[in-house]
């Protein structure tokens, strides 16, 4: 699967999306200008003599001033609840799974079957070379169900069902997670908020028409005074209420032209990630035979359930199904099926509670943590104690711990706020001992209990690491840091640049792993620019594409000139020669791949495989260079290049 080819079709989809938008737009202004009249109409005071009843005295009451007012006003009403809802939605994938109540799931969970899936999810996040997601469950929903939710890869999540980690086997899980994985990758999240917040605005009309017949109701058990009113408001309401029905079905239409394709696409590339057929056409098979199947219940899943791995309601309900046929998906998955779905029972479980204050406990539990961490790093067992032998499980930790050969009880630092902020520290503290103590100091200026200690304690271990290993080991740290509030993450950013300029200069290891901090983890605090694609053409990114790879030539090739070229004619921009090595400094290189950020999708894998191709030049592509490319690739929103 192209991921970056769809990422470009993803981006014409919108087009499609506003086009189908302003027609809905336009119907609503049409048929609200005949409410209108409608209303005026029954609600004038009849005169046998005046000749203003029947056909005639109805169509008396259109005018092109009226209709331009109206116009006005349902496209001024639309536009205003778009944007209102556009503001919400774009703050990340948190603020729709948790509008949806979906309990943020931590390392730390003594749930076998949340560990499960926890374990799943790093599993695909390493096929898909990206950063684990937050995990998300919706304790209340027996459907087996699952979503993907944010503007970019930064501020993805992955929410399931409680039916989700219940039923599904391993492989299955496996299967509904990599549809989702490949959701992020292809740019439909982006388009699925737009759908939504688009959306809202069509049938924002008939939920006034809803407000007005309830102040219809209390008209009539009002006063007389009120009484006279109250036809008419019922009128008006209805006819509101008709169009939001209609606006509904226009939605409906909508969803569905945008989005069933995109559901094959997903079964076909989680089939790509799990090397395997079976896991995604299993899934849909047990989804078959389970009585809830994929029925989603929470309030806000209706105008959000385009964007779930399944059908929410029954078909009867809709005219136009947002996703294809069970049959059909698991047809074009696995051509032999013998057309049997696969029976599981329901299991009976009380609601878990959410607790939307979890994510504040964060670095609170310091003292703890710091006592235990000593004893941690000496323990070289994995003893795990399973509740059931059907959700046999590994620490989240242990999968990308094996692929990078890191040691698992320093892999388990990851896993708490307080240790993963020691790890990073730890990266970056200084040989020098006069610099070091230094950041020692603005280490205990940030005033979190034990985190001068708990640094200390990692740092032998993290001395150890091969350069390689140095990304991984933030990128495994990533989940924890996102559990902190927004003030513990602004005094861990302060002290992170703290740290990093103790020594008055910045190095370029150290630019790559601020990037990487702030571009996955400012998305889970505060509202960033998400990038608007501007340059459609290398040319227009000649300059700044000069930089990123004279600096990439400089960085670790006996001959640059040869490495920059590589790069260069790979692009076909044969005429560019490489910068002089004064002019290729930190912060020039840092503006220069913040301007490639903004180019179009199908742009950026061709600027990291030229990265790539100049890096390995030489024959070898070392863990500096791998670091540098992985970073650039964090900071463009592309996924990283197999390297």
């Amino acid at each position: 699967m192209d991921f970056f080819a769809q990422q470009d079709q993803a981006r014409r989809n919108t087009r499609l999306l506003v086009l189908l938008f302003v027609a809905a737009v336009l119907l609503l202004v049409t048929l609200t200008n005949a409410a209108v009249a409608a209303f005026l109409f029954v609600s004038q005071d009849y005169n046998l003599y005046s000749g203003s009843t029947g056909i005639d005295g109805f169509a008396a009451y259109f005018s092109w001033a009226r209709f331009g007012m109206i116009a006005f006003a349902v496209s001024a009403t639309v536009a205003m609840v778009v944007f209102v809802k556009w503001i919400h939605l774009s703050t990340g994938g948190k603020a729709v799974a948790e509008s949806m109540g979906g309990a943020r799931v931590f390392p730390q969970s003594d749930d076998a079957a949340e560990q499960r899936c926890l374990n799943v999810v790093q599993e695909m996040a390493l096929a898909a070379n990206m950063p684990v997601p937050p995990l998300y469950v919706m304790n209340s929903e027996r459907g087996i169900n699952a979503f993907a939710a944010g503007i970019t890869p930064a501020n993805a999540v992955v929410a399931v069902t409680r039916g989700t980690i219940d039923h599904l086997k391993r492989d299955e899980l496996q299967g509904v997670i990599a549809h989702e994985f490949s959701h992020i990758l292809n740019g439909d999240m982006r388009l699925n908020i737009r759908l939504a917040a688009m959306l809202k605005g069509i049938t924002f009309i008939g939920d006034v028409g809803h407000f007005f017949l309830r102040s219809s109701n209390h008209a009539r058990t009002g006063s007389s005074s009120r009484r006279s009113g109250g036809p008419a408001l019922l009128g008006l309401g209805l006819g509101l209420l008709l169009l939001g029905w209609l606006g509904g079905a226009v939605a409906g239409f909508i969803k569905a032209a945008i989005s069933r394709q995109k559901e094959y696409l997903a079964d076909a590339s989680a089939v790509q990630f799990t090397r395997s057929k079976s896991g995604i056409a299993d899934a849909l098979k047990a989804i078959g035979g389970y009585i809830p199947g994929t029925l989603v219940h929470a309030a806000r899943a209706n105008e959000m359930s385009h964007i779930f791995f399944g059908q929410i309601e029954h078909r009867l309900w809709h005219l136009f199904a947002t996703h294809p046929p069970l049959e059909n998906r698991i047809r074009r998955v696995e051509p032999e099926w013998n057309g049997e779905f696969i029976t599981r029972e329901p299991v009976h479980y009380r609601e878990r509670p959410t607790d939307t204050r979890s994510s504040e406990a964060g670095v609170g539990r310091a003292a703890i943590v710091t006592a235990a961490m000593a004893g941690a790093l000496m323990d070289e067992s994995d003893s795990t104690t399973l509740a059931d032998a059907h959700f046999a499980t590994t620490p989240p930790e242990a999968a990308p711990a094996l692929v990078e050969h890191i040691s698992l009880p320093l892999a388990r630092q990851c896993r708490e706020p307080l240790s993963a902020h020691a790890l990073i520290f730890s990266l970056l503290l200084d040989p020098v001992i006069s610099v070091r103590q230094k950041q020692f100091e603005v280490i205990a200026a940030a005033g979190i209990s034990g985190l001068g200690d708990a640094t200390l304690a990692v740092w032998p271990r993290v001395q150890e690491l091969d350069a390689g290993q140095r990304l991984p080991l933030v990128e495994m740290c990533l989940p924890a840091l996102k559990s902190m509030s927004r003030q513990q993450y602004r005094v861990f950013k302060n002290t992170l640049l703290a740290l990093i300029r103790a020594d008055r200069q910045t190095e370029l290891y150290e630019w790559c792993l601020f990037q990487l901090i702030r571009h996955y983890l400012d998305p889970e605090f505060f509202r960033v620019r998400s990038p608007r694609p501007r340059h459609r053409k290398l040319a227009q990114v000649s300059k700044q594409l000069r930089i990123v790879l004279s600096v990439l030539a400089y960085h670790g090739h006996d001959d640059p000139a040869l490495a920059f070229n590589a790069a260069v004619n790979s692009l076909d921009l044969n005429d560019m020669t490489i910068a002089p090595s004064q002019s290729c400094n930190v912060a020039t290189f840092s503006r220069a791949v913040n301007e490639l950020n903004d180019c179009y999708p199908l742009l950026k894998p061709r600027i990291l495989k030229a990265m790539a191709l100049s890096a390995s030049i030489d024959g070898e592509l070392n863990p500096r260079e791998r670091e540098l490319i992985c970073s650039v690739a964090a900071v463009m929103d592309c996924p990283t290049p197999d390297l």
